[in-house]
């Protein structure tokens, strides 16, 4: 008898054992957020009945326990797991402590569709990542090539959806746009190629939505057994079909534009005034560094590649969609900006923005607090995953071992009274403001949106730039009014997403 005829049998126990457990824990409900400790299951029923809510649940579990908590998993199953989201902890392991807490093979086999990217690696490979990245990046050439695709991307691709919708006073998703929005820009600048995922159409592209699937899926290998998601990949059925089929999608769309490149420069069809992409520039310091061995350059390409797209796509896309969202919850701060950027870009009042250099966003001062406090209150990566390679003691006075998987809940850390203040909750910009009115510099393991110590993100300049730009063309040229009774929350994902996304008019503002 195979798997298949043994299903309905194994399912129907399974909801058994659940309905049950949904019965005890109800019958028996506490007013403590600490999660029972049962026979044999331990702490599992807590984390299914609130999986829908992780972030929120985690939060409440970790101001009750003090910011570190040991969640305790079904016995025989590896599903331990060590929370902390205490700053001195962060620190440690982060930083002081940093050479013994690598990403590690636990952490790769989780993240295996990003193969040996910056994100998956570590040491002497994580070097070669690093340095070269770093380099383009404070390259001139790079500043200049990201404002004009930054603008490129604005003038062609969202001005464009935005005025139409407005025209026409439909609704539309804003989360969506600006995953569209940070897809094309993010491609364009790494790949030299404009997918055109923001057209009027709003086309479906496999490619642009693979990147959620992708991320959903790694999630839930956080929180389930590995016997049972490798299981799943092995029948390719639930969210490791979908992990599949969004690998696929991805390598469909990377290779190409690879291939395409490698051939531009063999051909020499590349002008030299027009040879400055980050693609070439990174296959030429590829080449430098491995004598050109091009069947591991287009594996080492779309790893790297496929990382950083990763980084900039979601990431900035979800701040921006909280960031419009708490806007709307605060009106005086979206008149505080306005203020800021007529004031500071010199505009009159019936002017509209459009272009402004990467040295003038700087003096929109108000806005880059703004989306500090967007990020301190949902950073875009809301959790990291640890295992120390050696026993190690914390500055909180815990012992971790070689098998302890530590989550870093990111997320919790921002609604913290002791860390940020019986205000914690609250939407403040001016917390971000310093007494001579720039912006007030908190320590990284403190705000750790932009990651800590050696691994803090290459790209943090370069996102504030991004989100600047659009923040300050949508705010002055549309009014964006939320749609009433729209359910907001977190989605239960890796990037902290909107679950059901953000539903919004568009009005022009005259």
């Amino acid at each position: 008898m195979d798997f298949l005829e043994y299903s309905p049998l194994l399912l129907t126990i399974f909801c058994f054992t659940y309905f049950i457990t949904w019965y005890l824990l109800h019958r028996w409900t506490k007013t403590s957020s600490e999660p029972t400790n049962w026979p044999f299951i331990r702490m599992l029923p807590a984390l299914i009945m609130n999986l829908h809510r992780m972030h929120e649940y985690a939060t409440e579990v970790l101001i009750e326990a003090g910011a570190t908590y040991e969640f305790q998993g079904p016995m025989f199953a590896n599903l331990d797991m060590f929370l902390t989201c205490d700053p001195s902890n962060i620190h440690h392991i982060f930083s002081k402590n940093f050479s013994n807490y690598p990403k590690g093979p636990e952490f790769r086999k989780m993240f295996d569709i990003l193969g040996n990217g910056i994100f998956n690696v570590d040491h002497e490979l994580w070097e070669f990542h690093r340095k070269p990245t770093l380099s383009i990046m404070s390259h001139a050439k790079f500043q200049t090539l990201l404002e004009r695709n930054m603008w490129y991307t604005v003038e062609k691709r969202l001005r464009p959806i935005l005025d139409a919708f407005a025209e026409q006073g439909k609704t539309l998703d804003l989360q969506d746009v600006f995953q569209r929005f940070t897809f094309d820009s993010i491609t364009k600048l790494l790949l030299d190629h404009d997918p055109r995922s923001l057209s009027i159409d709003l086309p479906f592209l496999p490619c642009e939505k693979a990147f959620g699937d992708a991320l959903d899926a790694v999630l839930h290998r956080h929180i389930m057994p590995e016997s049972c998601w490798k299981l799943q990949k092995w029948l390719q059925i639930g969210k490791e079909k979908k992990l599949t089929q969004a690998w696929e999608s991805l390598d469909q769309f990377i290779y190409p534009c690879i291939l395409q490149k490698q051939e531009e420069l063999m051909n020499k069809t590349i002008k030299d005034e027009d040879s400055f992409t980050f693609l070439t520039a990174y296959i030429r310091m590829y080449n430098l560094w491995n004598k050109g061995d091009l069947g591991t350059l287009q594996k080492f390409l779309r790893d790297t590649f496929l990382n950083l797209m990763l980084a900039g796509r979601d990431t900035t896309s979800a701040a921006l969609t909280w960031f419009f969202w708490l806007l709307a919850e605060n009106p005086s701060v979206k008149t505080k900006i306005r203020e800021e950027i007529q004031q500071q870009l010199h505009l009159k009042r019936d002017e509209n923005v459009k272009f402004f250099n990467k040295e003038e966003t700087r003096k929109l001062i108000y806005l880059h607090a703004a989306l500090c406090e967007t990020l301190r209150l949902f950073p875009s990566v809301s959790l990291e995953h640890k295992v120390p390679l050696e026993h190690d003691i914390l500055p909180s006075g815990h012992r971790v071992t070689p098998k302890t998987r530590m989550i870093l809940p990111f997320y919790a850390m921002g609604r913290m009274e002791t860390i940020w203040g019986k205000d914690c909750l609250e939407f403040k910009p001016e917390r971000w403001i310093s007494e001579r009115g720039g912006i007030k510099h908190e320590p990284s393991f403190k705000f750790i949106a932009f990651n800590a110590g050696p691994r803090t993100c290459l790209g943090k300049e370069m996102a504030f730039v991004q989100m600047k730009i659009v923040a300050a063309t949508i705010l002055y040229n549309y009014d964006i009014q939320l749609v009433e009774a729209q359910n907001i929350s977190p989605a239960t994902s890796i990037v902290m997403q909107m679950k059901h996304g953000l539903m919004v008019r568009v009005v022009k503002r005259a």
